[in-house]
Formats: C-alpha cells, sequence, structure tokens
C-alpha cells in the first residue's frame, strides 16, 4: 500500500478510498486481539506518518482509541503537536474525546467511514468537530466505504452478542 506514484495520480475519492482500505487493515489487528475493529491512518503528502488500531483494553488505556493513537505517532513523527496539512482516515465516526484531540492537533481533514448514532461527534449524536466556538476548523468527509465499515462493526458485535449467549446457555458468565 505504499506505491506513492500511483496514489499521487489517483483523484481525491481515489485516494480516499486508497487510504479508508489501510485503516481497514488496521482494524482487522484490532480485531484480532478483541478490540473493537477501528483502524486510523494519519496521511501527510500521500505518507503514513501515523497509524493506530483500538487497544483500550489491551493497554488498559481508556484514550488507546484508533485516533488518538494514529495522532500520537504523527506528532512524533513530524517532531510537533500541530500535525498541519495531514489528513486522519478513520474507520468509524470520531468519538467526543478523540474529536477533541482531532481539533487540537489542527490536522486539515478527517475522512470516515461508518457513522456511530450513539457517540459520534463528528455530526450523528454530537456536532463537535466544527463547532464554530473551537479556533481550528477541520475539514470533513464520511461514508467513505461506509458499507464495508459498518459491516465490520456490526459482524464483530453479533459475533460478540453470540458468544455471550453461547456462555450463558453453557452455565459460564
Amino acid at each position: 500500500m505504499n506505491d506513492i506514484t500511483n496514489i499521487n495520480e489517483m483523484n481525491q475519492l481515489e485516494q480516499d478510498h486508497y487510504w479508508m482500505r489501510y485503516a481497514l487493515t488496521l482494524a482487522d489487528k484490532a480485531e484480532a486481539i478483541g478490540e473493537v475493529p477501528v483502524g486510523a491512518v494519519l496521511v501527510l503528502d500521500n505518507q503514513v506518518i501515523g497509524e493506530g488500531f483500538n487497544q483500550v483494553i489491551s493497554l488498559n488505556d481508556p484514550t488507546a482509541h484508533a485516533e488518538v493513537l494514529a495522532l500520537r505517532q504523527g506528532g512524533e513523527t513530524i517532531t510537533n503537536y500541530r500535525i498541519l496539512d495531514a489528513v486522519l482516515y478513520i474507520t468509524l465516526e470520531p468519538c467526543c474525546m478523540c474529536t477533541g484531540a482531532i481539533v487540537h492537533s489542527r490536522i486539515k481533514r478527517v475522512v470516515y467511514g461508518a457513522t456511530d448514532l450513539k457517540t459520534g461527534a463528528a455530526n450523528s449524536a454530537f456536532a463537535l468537530i466544527n463547532d464554530v466556538k473551537h479556533n481550528h476548523q477541520v475539514a470533513l468527509s464520511s461514508g467513505v466505504l461506509a458499507e464495508q465499515c459498518s459491516t465490520k462493526i456490526s459482524d464483530f458485535f453479533a459475533k460478540r452478542r453470540r458468544e455471550k449467549k453461547k456462555n450463558r446457555l453453557n452455565g459460564s458468565i
């Protein structure tokens, strides 16, 4: 996924799909370790400067969301907490915590796949990312590869519910 020549020749929608597919591979890593399958990749000049996948359980860290981990790595990569002109691709709409980190990092754009009607803070449950009270406005694109992103999350939780039901029926908790 690092053929920069081809990426630079793509139009914006093609680039968005390319990087969202990359984020989906990161979401697979989260799922493989029992985490909610969310992936995020931070891109500057069509190069990955940060990436992350949910690790709240494995790191015992409530802030270890995919977005926060990608932003942390991006800041370290460019040695600045202001990550100007970067684009963050996320498989799921960011929550309030992640939205705050996104705004403070001063990234240029957020692209996400699945909407989160319960906790999404871009424009679903809350409209925080572009609140006019912020001193920085982030461009926002939603619904990129939405079906694949939504299916990944839905399938994960359906599997988890089946496992819980099976454990209850077997007398396990």
